[in-house]
C-alpha cells in the first residue's frame, strides 16, 4: 500500500499538507483550508471521478494545488522535510 501511495503524482504535496496541518503552530484558517483540500482528494465524491485514467486525480491536484499555493507562507521547510521522508519510508516498505 506504502509504494501505492507514493506513487501518487503529487504524493508529497499532499503529505506536506498535511503536515502543516497537524502542526500546532499553524494558523486555524490555514489548517481549514489544508483540510479541506486533503478531505476533497481523500472523500469518493468530487468532480472528476477518481476511476477515471488520468483524469481523475487532475481535480484533485488542483484544489490541493490551490490550497498550498493560498498557504504557502505558512508551509515550513520542515513540513516538506517530513513529507519527503514519509515518501521515502513508504517507498521503500514492502
Amino acid at each position: 500500500m506504502g509504494r501505492v501511495a507514493a506513487r501518487i503524482p503529487f504524493a508529497e504535496e499532499l503529505l506536506t499538507a498535511y503536515y502543516c496541518a497537524l502542526d500546532r503552530s499553524t494558523p486555524v484558517q490555514v489548517k481549514a483550508t489544508l483540510i479541506g483540500a486533503i478531505a476533497y482528494f481523500v472523500l469518493p465524491f468530487d468532480a472528476i471521478p477518481d476511476m477515471l485514467p488520468v483524469l481523475g486525480f487532475t481535480d484533485d491536484a488542483a484544489v490541493l494545488a490551490a490550497a498550498i499555493k493560498l498557504v504557502a507562507s505558512a508551509i515550513t521547510p520542515a513540513h516538506r522535510e517530513a513529507a519527503r521522508t514519509k515518501l521515502e519510508e513508504l517507498s521503500s516498505s514492502s
